[in-house]
């Protein structure tokens, strides 16, 4: 059987690109004097914060339910996640009148839980965390005969993450490097999907938090190493991966680095004063990479994926206040 990575036809994301064009919104590719300066090359931010629901998670999961069929989607849907692909599915499914239940863990941030309850779906944040959260919408949509939409993999979730990619090479088709935020390997799985194919010569590096290093570990020990749940700035990027997504990490990626969680939030507190952009803990380990000296070699014109801005308020005004610029 073809490997998660390799399974997605040329045309995927393309497919995709067409699919979500409804529902989707293509976000602005924008340059970063601060960031140029420091690498000695162009750089720019690709701002998924911008999304419509404020991350890229809205792709892959509007790629997915545009694929479901009439049946499938009648019997509704279920996802676990850390809150940005649950704000996606929700969002996705209210848009094809299917009904949505998203486990989230008990401590997922406040804008996420109260978006997808906006958004018309049933939410469970009964979960200590991530890991628990999923165990526990697998089962529910067992129990249920409904559709479970993995916050990772799948072949159309990766086709519409994708899309990012596929924006970024329309907008500079010289690109020499791709930095991404790495979780479960979603964002990273669609886009290296496409831009293998597309455009090989790029560099691809992936960036964690120290505490959500999954897929670094396991990448360098090539076998899935299993982490602690620890607290961390990038909710987003928590949880254990699986042998799916070391596949992903082990064929995408060029370089995975990690940064602190102080870098981070000197991250997000950079992105505020610097760009006037709200990045959520996960949507800014990238820019912490090259703040803080980690991608030294930098290929340029490097794009740097900002993934997603929902952050509570008083932690992203408690963070402006530590890290004034």
């Amino acid at each position: 059987m073809p490997s998660a990575f390799s399974r997605l036809l040329p045309d995927a994301v393309p497919a995709a690109a067409r699919r979500v064009a409804a529902l989707v919104r293509e976000t602005r590719i924008v340059p970063s004097a601060g960031l140029t300066a420091r690498v000695g090359g162009d750089v720019y931010l690709k701002l998924e914060n911008e999304q419509i629901t404020g991350s890229f998670k809205l792709r892959g999961a509007a790629n997915v339910l545009a694929t479901l069929s009439p049946d499938v989607r009648a019997r509704g849907v279920v996802a676990s996640s850390a809150g940005n692909h649950g704000l996606g599915v929700a969002y996705a499914a209210r848009h094809f009148g299917v009904t949505a239940t998203i486990f989230v863990p008990s401590g997922a941030p406040l804008v996420k839980r109260q978006g997808i309850v906006a958004l018309g779906a049933t939410i469970d944040s009964s979960q200590p965390h991530y890991d628990a959260a999923m165990d526990a919408a697998k089962a529910h949509a067992a129990a249920n005969g409904a559709t479970f939409i993995n916050p990772c993999l799948g072949d159309m979730l990766l086709a519409g993450q994708g899309t990012v990619a596929l924006e970024i090479l329309a907008a500079l088709p010289g690109l020499g490097a791709l930095v991404l935020s790495v979780g479960g390997g979603g964002l990273l799985g669609g886009c290296a999907s496409y831009v293998r194919r597309a455009a090989p010569h790029v560099h691809i590096v992936g960036v964690q938090s120290v505490n959500t290093a999954a897929m670094a570990k396991s990448v360098a020990a090539k076998r899935v190493v299993p982490i602690e749940n620890l607290p961390t700035l990038a909710d987003g990027l928590a949880g254990q991966i699986d042998e799916d997504a070391l596949d992903i990490g082990l064929n995408a990626l060029d370089d995975i680095v990690t940064v602190t969680e102080d870098e981070i939030a000197a991250a997000i507190a950079w992105l505020a004063t610097h760009h006037a952009i709200r990045a959520e803990g996960a949507g800014a380990v990238g820019v912490a990479a090259v703040l803080a000296g980690r991608l030294p070699a930098l290929s340029t014109p490097a794009a740097v994926v900002v993934s997603g801005g929902n952050i509570d308020s008083a932690r992203f005004d408690e963070i402006r206040g530590r890290y004034p610029a």
